[in-house]
């Protein structure tokens, strides 16, 4: 059975965690946008817009100053790398959308998953005081927040 017990997340990376919430909203807006019958063309809009608001400032941020925490080399790192080069290509697709869309929003769910459960508690764990502040300074690059201006989530 699998732990569900809120993870204690140190400060610095709080501001991460809750960028990964928004990850997370956008895999169910996704979700729902599919139900909803809602056109590729939308969705396609909706999913450039947040790469380049959130995502793409995210993975700078997360591979200048968080991965590195850890050595290059490590088995979790070179699996976060890779799942950001995945998901970078599902969101820059163009020949198939609709598939590539229907993909993204599962990977990056399990992607922000993996990152919250398991490597961020190793990050956590192995993390110097210095590290740690540094990270902390970071966070005033993430503060952006524009809103996106065609809703299709929400009932009309």
């Amino acid at each position: 059975m699998e732990n569900n017990k809120p993870i204690k997340r140190h400060e610095a990376l709080k501001p991460l965690s809750r960028q990964h919430h928004f990850g997370l909203l956008f895999s169910w807006k996704l979700r729902k946008g599919f139900s909803e019958n809602v056109s590729v063309e939308r969705l396609k809009n909706y999913a450039d817009w947040f790469f380049e608001h959130e995502i793409a400032p995210h993975f700078k941020l997360e591979e200048k100053y968080i991965f590195s925490i850890l050595e290059k080399e490590h088995e979790l790192i070179k699996r976060a790398l890779k799942e950001h080069r995945r998901i970078k290509r599902l969101f820059n697709d163009t020949k198939n959308p609709e598939k590539s869309l229907s993909l993204l929003e599962e990977e990056l769910q399990a992607h922000i998953r993996f990152e919250e459960r398991v490597l961020f508690n190793e990050i956590q764990k192995l993390a110097t005081t210095e590290e740690f502040q540094k990270i902390e300074q970071i966070h005033l690059e993430i503060n952006s927040k524009e809103e996106y201006q065609d809703p299709f989530w929400e009932k009309i």
